[in-house]
């Protein structure tokens, strides 16, 4: 089955009440479907920032993208997703992973734990989260029954297998973590591989998982080559051509992207895409060109 496709924005930064409510407006106005607010120190804390985005918007969801499950602890969870839920009218998604920027969990005063432990951590919050939304006497009791959707974020094996067994959405990566903080960008084919062993984890599952994909950049350019020259200085191990294959960057022009996001709709799976605060305004042609396909 072939999913329509899904718009999210992913909001980083907040200067004043207004203004919030002012950009969110703007990107339901574009047409995104969902909001979503990330879990980094130094940027809007998630909860208060989409029970905001939620009353300044009538149509979009709203969601994280995504909690440090180490920043965390589940039965506290469970009360704040709960009570979003509620306040948002049955709106929210709730999407986590493991974390993996070594100087957040130091300067919050949380051990950073190997990558084996920060995935145990995810885990066990997963588990449990499921566990409390679920439970018939939790209070408050979310709206959406039996859980709001839930999106695991990542892409090594184990967390993986965790979203094949627990997630309405997995979130892929656009790389790995091969030292504390230090990402590799995946190439077109190592996402091939990426996904191919979640869709052999999943394979008993009896419901399709929805698959999400975060953009990292936009550019609407009739000079797709000299758009990625930058980025080549991220991805020295990637030739030029490597780099423009990449899923993860919508860059050309409209009609240009918006044939390349069906195209890895076809190849992947991908129909629910999150773009960068940044790029917002940029990427609503593309947004205009797929609403609905």
């Amino acid at each position: 089955m072939v999913r329509p496709f899904r718009f999210s924005v992913n909001m980083v930064t907040l200067n004043d009440a207004g203004e919030w409510a002012a950009r969110c407006r703007r990107a339901e106005e574009i047409g995104y479907d969902v909001i979503q607010v990330a879990d980094h120190l130094g940027m809007p804390s998630p909860f208060p920032a989409m029970v905001a985005a939620a009353a300044a918007t009538e149509r979009p969801r709203i969601g994280t993208f995504v909690l440090n499950a180490a920043f965390w602890n589940p039965a506290l969870l469970a009360r704040e997703v709960a009570t979003v839920d509620n306040l948002t009218g049955g709106r929210l998604e709730v999407g986590i992973g493991a974390g993996y920027v070594k100087e957040e969990h130091e300067t919050a005063g949380i051990e950073y734990r190997s990558p084996g432990g920060r995935v145990d951590h995810l885990a066990r919050t997963v588990e449990e989260l499921d566990r409390f939304l679920r439970d018939a006497s939790h209070v408050p009791k979310p709206v959406q029954r039996p859980r709001p959707p839930l999106l695991i974020a990542g892409g090594g094996d184990r967390v993986l297998k965790l979203a094949a067994e627990h997630a309405d959405v997995v979130a892929f990566a656009g790389g790995l973590q091969v030292t504390p903080g230090e990402l590799r960008v995946l190439s077109a084919e190592g996402m091939d591989e990426r996904v191919a062993l979640y869709r052999k984890f999943a394979a008993g599952r009896t419901t399709e998982t929805e698959l999400n994909l975060l953009i990292q950049l936009v550019v609407i350019t009739d000079d797709r080559r000299a758009a990625v020259r930058d980025y080549l200085a991220h991805a020295p191990y990637l030739t030029e051509e490597e780099v423009l294959e990449l899923p993860v960057l919508a860059v050309g022009t409209v009609e240009q992207i918006a044939e390349q996001f069906r195209a890895t709709r076809e190849r992947y799976g991908f129909s629910y895409f999150s773009i960068l605060e940044p790029y917002m305004e940029a990427f609503a042609p593309v947004v205009e060109a797929l609403r609905g396909t």
